[in-house]
């Protein structure tokens, strides 16, 4: 037996009982010809420019990105030997609609008032900045389970501490609306939803042409959602997570490295046209110039962390380390995070072959649980069934100075993974990782409850697609399984 313990419990929630994301009682062997790393076939339909993109950044697969020294690529698709319908998402606001699932059924009663809101066109904090304004409380004091996508319309739960329901029932909000209300007996938390419920639609102006080619986009739609339903996806983490300059992660290895320069450098400038716009875009321009007074003038007045930042550089351009220090930690702890993420995906992408097999020493991840538990080789015959039936799955590394890392080969993996970046896993002791102790993440999620239908609006016909995520897995990732169009980039280290 191995010396670690069978069963290690990490910091997840455990999902109840009733959780529709409960495993499926069956499952069969996936087929070997959907776990091939080969290019892409060709899409359906050739993809358009695309109005609003999954990432802002995204270039040519393989091509090389505007920031020096980094290459933009697209991650691998599972279902490669799958062609892809191209596309456009986000096409409109009410294109992309997110309900949240909540991870428990609220008592009616408790100190606490919990407001449903649907927010469009705006981030979670500042949905949640509104209401705190209008009545009087700051926005620390309300609780979230979770931040929603901006460019769409969503419906999450959050929380706030004795209030009456009556001060919400007549608030009329910018972007915001209150739909429901109830109370319970303890705040809201990060963490705290069960899932999401997505309803998106994908568009393509040549379906209004030829119901023929939108036809044969649903057929493609649907065998790789038929494909994915026996695998699994690959539970990569989204474009969203690293940032609309996709260089998060860059940013948090900076902390880590404890390079301030460079750190300033990438926040600071590194000016890029298919993302900065405006004042931003000039002032990055003028810091890589070199010329800091004009990079501070040009810096919008909102952004108040790089303006701090640069008005320190502007009396001493020596002090990079004392405008790094002048960041927020959760910004800080953000990036470090974003950086995690990454070096998960290049785990997860080394395994995509065998991601619906087990190994011995992976620690597989149990989905009704949270729990992990190592895979001895002799018990590698009674474990894999069940990993056939989705029940576990093989775990990825989010690094930290107290993660239990896999062994044998995978193992092995995940050590070239964090030495290949420069790093060892007590670097995430260090303050500037804010003592992160890491954990373990499943390296496949299962979607529930999915529908696909062709449909038409005033904007046109759309493929619609309505399904339900777990908690911490991103819709972005399945739909570029489904669409192909080179929106699930990442930047090397």
């Amino acid at each position: 037996m191995s010396p670690r313990s069978r069963f290690r419990l990490l910091p997840a929630l455990p999902r109840p009982p009733s959780s529709p994301f409960a495993p499926p009682s069956i499952g069969e062997p996936p087929r070997k010809h959907l776990l091939c790393r080969k290019p892409p076939q060709t899409p359906l339909l050739a993809p358009r420019p695309r109005r609003v993109t999954l990432s802002p950044c995204a270039q040519a697969n393989d091509a090389p990105y505007r920031f020096s020294g980094f290459t933009m690529r697209s991650l691998p698709y599972l279902t490669d030997k799958l062609p892809g319908i191209g596309g456009t998402i986000k096409a409109h606001i009410d294109d992309f609609v997110v309900e949240e699932v909540p991870l428990y059924p609220f008592a009616g009663v408790g100190e606490h008032a919990f407001l449903l809101i649907e927010k469009r066109g705006t981030t979670t904090h500042n949905a949640i900045s509104i209401v705190a304004k209008a009545i009087g409380r700051r926005s620390v004091d309300f609780g979230y389970a979770g931040l929603k996508d901006a460019q769409a319309v969503t419906r999450q739960w959050i929380s706030i501490e004795r209030e009456t329901n009556s001060r919400f029932e007549k608030l009329e909000l910018p972007c915001v609306k209150i739909v429901e209300q109830t109370r319970h007996r303890n705040k809201i938390k990060l963490g705290h939803l069960a899932g999401n419920r997505f309803t998106i639609k994908i568009r393509h102006e040549d379906w209004d042409k030829s119901p023929a080619l939108a036809q044969a986009a649903s057929a493609g739609a649907q065998a790789v959602l038929a494909a994915l339903c026996k695998t699994g996806v690959p539970n990569f983490f989204g474009p969203q997570r690293f940032g609309m300059r996709m260089d998060n992660h860059l940013l948090g290895m900076a902390l880590l490295k404890n390079d301030p320069k460079k750190f300033m450098d990438l926040w600071l400038g590194h000016a890029d046209e298919s993302v900065d716009r405006g004042g931003v875009l000039q002032a990055r321009k003028h810091y890589d110039a070199g010329n800091l007074e004009a990079a501070y003038s040009a810096w919008p007045g909102h952004l108040h962390a790089e303006r701090v930042a640069l008005g320190i550089l502007v009396k001493n351009p020596a002090h990079h380390g004392r405008a790094l220090n002048s960041l927020d930690i959760r910004l800080r702890r953000l990036l470090v995070s974003a950086l995690q993420a990454h070096l998960f995906n290049r785990v997860l992408e080394a395994r995509l072959p065998q991601l619906c097999h087990l190994e011995p020493g992976d620690l597989a991840w149990i989905h009704e649980t949270g729990a992990v538990f190592e895979v001895l080789e002799d018990r590698l015959p009674l474990e894999q069934p069940r990993c056939d039936r989705h029940d576990i799955s093989p775990s990825g590394p989010l690094f930290g100075y107290r993660m239990t890392q896999a062994a044998h080969q995978p193992g092995i993996t995940e050590a070239q993974v964090l030495a290949g970046a420069g790093l060892s896993p007590e670097i995430f002791r260090s303050s500037a990782a804010q003592g992160s102790k890491g954990s373990r993440r499943a390296m496949r999620f299962f979607f529930q409850d999915h529908r696909i239908q062709m449909a038409s609006d005033s904007h046109g016909g759309y493929l619609e697609l309505v399904f339900t995520l777990p908690a911490g897995s991103f819709a972005t990732v399945m739909l570029a399984e489904i669409m192909k169009t080179g929106t699930n980039q990442m930047l090397d280290i």
